[in-house]
């Protein structure tokens, strides 16, 4: 499954929660939902803005959405915390690329990714800074 399909179920799931009040949100967690979207959206621009940075600049920037989550799951727990957790399993292939080329000896099982896996990714992390948007909103 691709990580926009993912990021796309953790979102109908959470939406569904919230509108069943099976998850109540608390101020903390509205305020700490908004407080990840911005971070998300402060490394991950717009699509023609991330498209024409050089790849290794793209990579950098789509590991960095990974440490706002962490760091975001760090300082959470339940419902939310389980929703970023979701979050960064999707966007885990992220951790398994490189752009540098490996000139001698071994890459630690690291990848070359598509432009098309770039895109993917960064669309995913659009779908989450959507999504915890509407989380802070409810």
């Amino acid at each position: 499954m691709d990580m926009r399909r993912i990021v796309a179920v953790l979102t109908e799931e959470a939406e569904q929660q919230i509108h069943d009040k099976v998850w109540v949100l608390a101020p903390s967690e509205r305020a700490l939902a908004l407080e990840t979207e911005a971070g998300l959206r402060n490394v991950v621009g717009p699509p023609d803005v991330q498209e024409a940075l050089p790849q290794i600049d793209r990579l950098e920037h789509l590991r960095e959405t990974l440490a706002v989550l962490a760091i975001s799951l760090a300082r959470t727990h339940g419902r939310l915390a389980w929703f970023l957790s979701g979050a960064i399993n999707a966007l885990e292939p992220i951790l398994r690329w490189r752009a540098l080329p490996a000139d001698r000896g071994g890459t630690f099982g690291t990848v070359f990714a598509s432009p098309e896996e770039y895109t993917q990714a960064e669309e995913a992390v659009r779908q989450l800074q959507e999504c915890l948007a509407l989380i802070a909103a409810k």
